[in-house]
């Protein structure tokens, strides 16, 4: 493995854990603005607050996962500093 495949997997891991969290942070955003066009509602605290505490929330949940994947590709890292120093 050369240094351009762990800079690969380094994106990969880094778009894997960043994803989920992009992807929750977009749909409550388009709800809501959906519940904003509705109501006609246009306060600036009423996307940021619960859009927040949503994604604290869906991170928590989702840290077993994220840290089980960093664990797994840090002992990956460890493992090719072992090899490539001999």
């Amino acid at each position: 493995m050369d240094l351009l495949a762990i800079a690969e997997n380094t994106v990969r891991i880094i778009l894997i854990l960043g994803l989920p969290s992009l992807l929750v942070s977009m749909v409550i955003g388009l709800l809501i603005s959906i519940f904003q066009a509705v109501t006609q509602v246009s306060d600036a605290s009423l996307t940021f607050v619960p859009k927040m505490i949503i994604v604290s929330i869906f991170i928590l949940i989702a840290l077993p996962w994220m840290g089980e994947n960093v664990h797994t590709y840090t002992k990956e890292l460890w493992d090719l500093i072992l090899v490539f120093g001999d």
